[in-house]
């Protein structure tokens, strides 16, 4: 399933906020059943979005480590 074209422009600050709202609005209960199931769709994309974002990310740090000796190398990446 590919994501909707206007999530592919987002940054990932822009996609996590829009996905917190949607949370947030889904916990209140308060959306009309059909309204929440869409915006469980949208949701969904927008969390398979950042996490490809987020290990984009992810290489290009591994990508720029440098090795021991000073020449550039790959490193796994620890993100606590």
């Amino acid at each position: 399933m590919s994501e909707p074209a206007d999530i592919a422009t987002l940054s990932f600050e822009q996609a996590l906020a829009e996905l917190e709202q949607i949370v947030a609005r889904l916990e209140s209960g308060q959306a009309p059943l059909e309204d929440s199931i869409q915006l469980y769709e949208r949701g969904a994309a927008l969390k398979t979005h950042c996490e490809t974002r987020l290990e984009a990310a992810r290489l290009r740090v591994e990508k720029i480590v440098v090795g021991a000796g000073g020449a550039p190398g790959v490193e796994p990446a620890e993100f606590s």
